[in-house]
C-alpha cells in the first residue's frame, strides 16, 4: 500500500524487452538503498517487484498486462519516473490509500497558471470518471491529488502547488502527454455495490444510504 507522496524521481538507465514483458532498470541512490530483493516499489504509480539491486540501481520486470494498462511501455532510456516505497505500519498517511494498481491512462488537456498554483485538466476513460467526485482523491502518475470542483463527463481537473511540480515529473509534462490514473479504492467499492444493486442484486443504493442517515 502506498500514499501517493512521492519520495524521489529516478531515471531509466536500461531497458530489456523479453517477449511480451519488459525489464526496467532505474537509478536513484536514496530509494535503491532502502529496497531489497522482492520488495515493492511504485514507478509512476505502478506497483512493481524489485528483482535485482546494484548499488544505486534497481530492476523490475513489467508484465504484459501492466504494459497494456499503464505508461510503463512508453518509457525510454533517460525517462524520469516518480518513485515511492510502500508505507510502513505506524508511518504517517500523508496522501490517501494508493494500491499501485493503475486503472487506466489519461491525457493532459491543459495547464493554466492560477495565482501561485496551476490548474490542470486531464481526459480519462468514462468508467474512471464515474468513480470520481469533486474534492475526492485521485492518483496521477502515483501522486496523490484532489479532484477539482469542475468534474465533467469527459475530463477532470486538479490544482497543483509549485512544490508538487518541482519534486515530481508532472512539471515536465504538457498537453498531449499521458499519465497513469488510479481512482480512490473507496469509490471502486461503492461503484461495484451500486452496479450490483441496479442489476437486481443486493447492494448499497441511495434509498439505503438515506435510511441510514448518510444521504439527504
Amino acid at each position: 500500500m502506498f500514499t501517493g507522496i512521492i519520495e524521489s524521481v529516478g531515471r531509466v538507465v536500461a531497458l530489456r524487452e523479453g517477449g511480451s514483458d519488459r525489464e526496467l532498470t532505474i537509478e536513484e541512490a536514496t530509494v535503491a538503498g532502502r529496497l531489497s530483493i522482492g520488495a515493492s516499489v511504485a514507478l509512476d504509480g505502478v506497483c512493481q517487484t524489485v528483482t535485482r539491486l546494484d548499488g544505486a540501481r534497481f530492476t523490475v520486470l513489467a508484465m504484459h498486462e501492466t504494459l497494456r494498462v499503464t505508461t510503463l511501455g512508453r518509457l525510454r532510456v533517460g525517462s524520469r519516473v516518480n518513485l515511492e516505497r510502500p508505507v510502513g505500519a505506524g508511518e504517517p498517511m500523508g496522501g490517501h490509500f494508493v494500491q499501485g494498481h493503475v486503472d487506466g491512462v489519461g491525457t493532459v488537456l491543459s495547464r493554466m497558471q492560477v495565482g501561485e498554483a496551476e490548474r490542470w485538466r486531464f481526459t480519462a476513460p468514462s468508467e474512471l470518471l464515474s468513480q470520481m467526485v469533486p474534492k475526492g482523491s485521485i492518483a496521477v502518475d502515483g501522486i496523490s491529488l484532489t479532484v477539482g470542483p469542475e468534474l465533467r463527463d469527459d475530463s477532470f481537473e486538479v490544482y497543483l502547488i509549485p512544490h508538487t511540480l518541482q519534486v515530481t515529473t508532472l512539471g515536465e509534462k504538457g498537453a498531449g502527454d499521458e499519465v497513469n490514473l488510479e481512482t480512490d479504492i473507496l469509490a471502486k467499492y461503492l461503484a461495484r455495490y451500486f452496479r450490483a444493486s441496479s442489476e437486481g442484486g443486493s447492494g448499497v443504493d441511495w434509498d439505503l444510504l438515506r435510511r441510514s442517515g448518510y444521504a439527504d
